[in-house]
């Protein structure tokens, strides 16, 4: 076992809990002894966002309830020992501790199941299909909606639901959903507006860019001549970046923002990450140059606004010619195929966000 000591912070990126947390070496589990099921999903972004766009059109409310402790609750099919943590008496204190062990009646943090035992018990909602971690349930006052990410519980409405949870699990009740996963919320009368600005700090602090000048784009002008181009593969002889250069973290950083609120960060984004593999000092600047955007745009989010018409829309586009060093689009090798590719990838969302619209029978 390991104590894990973990600090809790809130939107203002600010500590407010601290968290002892006792875990046990789940990797000296055996499959099919230990355990065998193990799967247990969590929400995604995109499935948050419909999830704010559903409350904003319908007037729903929405709140986040913290699971104290989810992973203790669930019971344990197998037999499983461990040694006794510190703190806990033995039968003889003079013995050695090493002689005994305890067995384990509930899950625990650490254990290969304990994710999949936490997130089977919530019963008596019926699970989506598409997005297992969203739950709903009607009734004659109305319906509720929970999206699940391991503890964190967003609701959307009926009050019933949230007493409900209280007494099969120790919950915390934040109130009404104002940060979640890195992921800032100001509830306005018209909309919600989604921003990230302490996650944007804690990134810039973490990559030294917090004090840079702010940079008025998220990318410097490329050249028409691709061999002049900034953004161009690495060239020959060009030194690839070693791994004093967290170059792939942050890439994944920038992702998940551009992922979330910022999507004018997006293209060069997922530009950059096109080197991953053999970035050099070139790419690495690009990736600088979007830390310092983000420095002076921190603020900067997306408004949900209550729209007239709930229509759902996607747009795509084939990137003419968006690969200039391989004359192609990214997409494909020629126009009409670069098309055809391009819907099917945004149809493949489109679909389930249908079928979550239907499954919901809201819009």
């Amino acid at each position: 076992y390991k104590w894990v000591f973990v600090r809790k912070r809130n939107e203002n990126n600010e500590v407010v809990r601290y968290k002892a947390r006792l875990v046990a070496q789940g990797f000296t589990q055996k499959p099919g002894i230990d355990y065998s099921e193990t799967y247990s999903p969590v929400m995604s972004g995109i499935t948050f966002q419909y999830l704010i766009s559903l409350a904003v059109q319908n007037r729903l409310s929405l709140q986040l309830m913290d699971e104290v402790t989810a992973y203790l609750y669930g019971s344990l099919d197998p037999e499983i020992y461990m040694k006794v943590p510190d703190g806990i008496n033995i039968p003889n204190p003079s013995a050695n501790r090493n002689m005994y062990c305890v067995k384990l009646k509930k899950s625990l943090y650490g254990l290969k199941q304990s994710g999949r035992i936490e997130f089977v018990s919530l019963k008596g909602y019926t699970k989506n299909d598409d997005r297992p971690c969203v739950f709903t349930k009607k009734s004659t006052t109305g319906f509720c909606i929970i999206s699940v990410y391991v503890d964190d519980l967003n609701i959307t409405d009926i009050n019933e639901a949230r007493h409900h949870l209280k007494t099969e699990f120790e919950m915390k009740d934040l109130g009404q959903t104002k940060f979640c996963l890195g992921i800032q919320l100001e509830h306005l009368p018209s909309g919600i507006f989604v921003y990230q600005s302490a996650y944007i700090q804690k990134v810039l602090e973490k990559f030294n860019m917090d004090k840079t000048y702010p940079a008025k784009t998220p990318m410097v002008v490329r050249s028409l001549d691709i061999k002049k181009d900034p953004f161009r593969p690495k060239d020959e002889g060009e030194e690839i970046l070693g791994s004093e250069f967290p170059y792939v973290s942050a890439i994944g950083a920038l992702m998940y923002l551009a992922n979330n609120s910022l999507l004018d960060i997006a293209f060069a984004v997922n530009l950059l990450a096109t080197y991953s593999a053999v970035p050099t000092k070139r790419h690495w600047t690009g990736v600088k140059n979007i830390f310092r955007y983000l420095n002076g745009t921190r603020d900067l989010g997306l408004f949900y606004n209550r729209n007239q018409d709930p229509t759902l829309i996607e747009y795509t586009d084939a990137g003419y010619l968006s690969d200039p060093h391989n004359a192609r689009s990214q997409t494909a090798t020629f126009t009409n195929q670069s098309e055809i590719i391009a819907l099917y990838e945004a149809s493949k969302e489109c679909v389930w966000l249908r079928r979550m619209i239907n499954h919901n029978s809201v819009m």
